[in-house]
């Protein structure tokens, strides 16, 4: 195991995420064989499938079932059928278990045995789970539609076919690899290489882990310093949650709430590898009370505006206890209740959750 701390200063900030890696072997125990959220049947984003407890997978959008990606050629593909969520256990990352090579099934006369599997690259260990095997015919139907001829999840997985030249896709989370096959009469076997690695978030503030339910990361291509609009490859995302990627550079923005507490650090996913990430927020949970007296109780149907210095609005909310994530810094807020409206002025500091009384006069 090999730890390292990545610093990076946006906004004026200095972010920290301490970044573990760990095995392949690993990366596989969290990568159970997939239900088909790593399908082409495309999904809501940051959707999850199965996995062990504590650490579900995360299909991040990936081929659409429009074009069979990496092929240059527009070709149509057959949709999968819908997605199930059985999940299917893999040996433990404490005591991987060697993956074993299956043998050659009995073929029928006039059929030939295409045996696959995938690894993460050249040298690296073949991938034990998570893979999703589709294999397409040499040329599109009537309709110009290429229809899968068979599909597969397991590992390892044997095809019998008649002899011709089929086109063979496998995906592993967001990543993928294809290749042109041609059967004759001879058991073929063909090793596909997949540069894939997984990473896997958690927020703190200080020391304190933010609670997974008032987080959550979306994951863009490339550095959040490269121009260009961009559009996430995984959304949503949430705490333990394991995102499949291509080997590469990728950018993270942090969402702690839903107003200002957002952070954006750069991240490298390396092919075998599972990457923990930890985004250190500096924000605070402050809830907000209007009171005729201090200590008193809350008024209800209130109505609440949170502003920067400037005058920006950061929250609207309605409510006797609004609670709203803030980022460090000075605000002002705006009470509205019964035709009056009544102000105040706060200051957040990282880590410390308060309440903040508005008083009515």
């Amino acid at each position: 195991m090999r730890a390292l701390r990545v610093v990076a200063r946006v906004a004026g900030r200095q972010i920290l995420a301490a970044v573990v890696i760990i095995s392949a072997s690993q990366l596989q125990a969290h990568a159970q064989l997939a239900p088909p959220g790593f399908d082409t049947v495309p999904r809501p984003p940051g959707t999850v499938g199965a996995a062990p407890p504590g650490a579900s997978l995360v299909a991040p959008g990936g081929p659409t079932g429009a074009t069979l990606a990496p092929s240059t050629s527009p070709l149509q593909l057959q949709a999968p059928p819908p997605p199930t969520t059985q999940p299917v256990a893999l040996p433990s990352a404490a005591a991987p278990a060697p993956a074993a090579a299956p043998a050659t099934p009995m073929v029928p006369a006039g059929q030939v045995a295409l045996m696959v599997s995938a690894r993460f690259g050249r040298d690296p260990p073949a991938i034990t789970g998570g893979l999703y095997w589709r294999i397409f015919p040499e040329k599109p139907d009537q309709n110009g539609v290429m229809r899968v001829v068979r599909e597969e999840r397991a590992s390892a997985p044997v095809f019998v076919l008649p002899p011709g030249t089929y086109t063979v896709h496998v995906t592993f989370g967001l990543a993928s690899a294809m290749k042109r096959v041609q059967l004759r009469s001879e058991t073929v076997r063909e090793v596909f290489e997949i540069p894939a690695g997984g990473v896997r978030f958690e927020g703190r503030v200080g020391d304190s882990k933010i609670p997974p339910g008032q987080i959550s990361f979306d994951v863009y291509r490339g550095s959040q310093f490269e121009t260009g609009e961009k559009r996430p490859v995984a959304q949503g995302v949430a705490t333990a949650d394991v995102v499949l990627l291509p080997e590469g550079t990728y950018h993270v923005v942090s969402n702690y709430g839903d107003t200002n507490a957002t952070v954006r650090s750069d991240i490298r996913v390396q092919a075998g590898k599972l990457t923990d990430v930890v985004v250190n927020h500096r924000a605070a949970v402050i809830t907000l009370k209007l009171v005729n007296e201090r200590g008193g109780e809350a008024l209800a149907n209130t109505a609440w505006s949170v502003l920067t210095p400037g005058g920006d609005v950061v929250k609207e909310s309605v409510g006797a206890f609004p609670k709203v994530v803030l980022a460090e810094g000075e605000y002002s807020v705006v009470a509205r209740n019964e035709g009056k409206v009544f102000n105040g002025k706060f200051k957040v500091e990282p880590g410390v959750d308060r309440e903040i009384e508005v008083m009515a006069r």
